[in-house]
């Protein structure tokens, strides 16, 4: 007679004082400091708990409170259909630093980075405090985290992972994301990412646009990202795909390249662009154009941020350069390939903006 064995269910979770079981979804509210005005102020979240076990995935927006990108990205993810066959669980924050967000601010009403502030306390600043509730609230139950993030106020970033390779688990997981820009990223004391690592969970954290804007690129690559790391943790089923994308080429180096005078600057490469050793990036002028001094790369390399406001002073930072020795062309054409393929106004009509089916 043949054994019969059950199928290993998920066990329930709870986030705050609210439980979720196997096969919910619930929106759950964390609180936060009160404002001044004692209006109370909450944490919003989603909590996807699959019936089946698996990882557990938290993905969080606005830990600067102006990067909203981020925001879309966890607004579009969340309402995929197939999440209703999700293995693990999903944690989706789309606002951690709420008071920032309500400001229009990277920083909370203290003045503080909140992503310098992990693993807070709760005893200490405001930063310390939200970053404790968001910490031991969410990110210590999870197994892996994304973190979503752009470039701050009026710079722009181009998609792009940042993570620790050394990590074999957050390797795997960055070269599944999905996008042609990889930067082997120092981890920074007091951000996410370290307070993650010293609890062995592995984060990584995407780039891409600029702060208080929407970027439809940055943002479907944002939730292609993310529904491929899903996928690659196994919580989803894979898709076929036609072809198989190139390895990303990763940058184990960058730099900001910094106005040599002040003046009014003048961009001449775009996000993207491909950059040689002595090639003109820019020109700084006087009002008349009287006077010009060139901005000029060091090496081959290729712009992966740069600012959008013309008014500069000298020291700036003005284009940021991600570095690959003798590999530059090829991640070139990999970034081409990318934005052509992420445009809404292309062409192309292999993309799939719901992801729910495989890419035909």
């Amino acid at each position: 007679m043949r054994s019969i064995t059950k199928k290993t269910r998920n066990k329930p979770i709870t986030i705050g004082e609210i439980e979720v079981m196997p096969g919910e979804q619930q929106s759950i509210d964390l609180p936060l400091a009160a404002m001044v005005t004692h209006n109370d102020v909450k944490m919003p979240l989603h909590v996807i708990h699959g019936k089946a076990p698996g990882p557990c995935l938290f993905v969080s927006a606005a830990i600067h409170g102006d990067e909203i990108n981020g925001v879309e990205i966890i607004r579009r993810l969340v309402n995929q259909k197939q999440m209703k066959n999700l293995k693990g669980t999903l944690i989706a924050i789309p606002i951690v630093n709420v008071h920032g967000f309500i400001s229009n601010s990277r920083y909370l009403p203290d003045g503080r980075d909140l992503n310098r502030s992990f693993p807070g306390s709760e005893k200490g600043s405001l930063a310390g405090r939200i970053a404790h509730t968001f910490f031991c609230n969410i990110v210590k139950k999870c197994t892996h985290g994304i973190d979503l993030h752009t470039g701050a106020r009026h710079r722009d970033n181009l998609p792009q992972i940042r993570a620790n390779m050394t990590d074999p688990e957050v390797e795997r997981l960055a070269l599944s994301f999905g996008v042609p820009v990889i930067i082997d990223s120092k981890i920074r004391d007091g951000s996410l990412r370290a307070a993650g690592g010293d609890e062995d969970i592995p984060i990584l954290l995407y780039e891409a646009g600029e702060s208080l804007r929407f970027n439809e690129i940055a943002i479907r690559a944002g939730v292609r990202g993310v529904l491929n790391v899903i996928r690659e943790l196994g919580m989803l089923s894979k898709q076929k795909a036609i072809a198989k994308e190139k390895s990303p080429i990763i940058s184990r180096s960058t730099s900001w390249i910094r106005a040599p005078i002040s003046g009014i600057l003048r961009l001449l490469v775009p996000l993207g662009a491909k950059t040689s050793k002595d090639s003109v990036l820019g020109i700084i002028s006087d009002p008349l154009g009287q006077s010009e001094v060139k901005v000029l790369a060091q090496e081959e390399g290729i712009v992966i941020g740069r600012t959008n406001l013309p008014l500069t002073h000298e020291g700036d930072a003005l284009f940021h350069i991600a570095y690959y020795k003798n590999q530059a062309g090829e991640v070139l054409e990999q970034v081409e390939n990318f934005q052509e393929y992420l445009d809404p106004e292309s062409e192309n009509q292999n993309f799939n903006e719901n992801f729910d089916e495989p890419i035909q």
